[in-house]
């Protein structure tokens, strides 16, 4: 099975830095997919044990991946 795709390799050099790049985009795809699936507290894996788990989110936590220069404050409407 690989000894074709390497043999394709050695006669095509030019394909190797594509497959370089697509492996590594591939690779960060799936690596960013399983942080978010692991640390990300609005991700449901299993909806039998907690079906609504945003409802237990603190709202004073940012929940993006980087927030510049954020400051909370209460919204207006909300609090009267």
């Amino acid at each position: 099975m690989f000894g074709g795709f390497i043999q394709m390799l050695r006669k095509r050099k030019e394909l190797i830095p594509l497959i370089g790049f697509v492996g590594c985009a591939a690779l960060g795809a799936a690596t960013t997919s399983v942080y978010f699936l692991l640390t990300k507290p609005d991700v449901i894996l299993f909806k039998r044990g907690n079906p609504e788990p945003w409802e237990t989110l603190d709202p004073s936590t940012p929940q993006k991946l980087m927030t510049i220069d954020q400051r909370w404050k209460p919204v207006e409407e909300l609090t009267r």
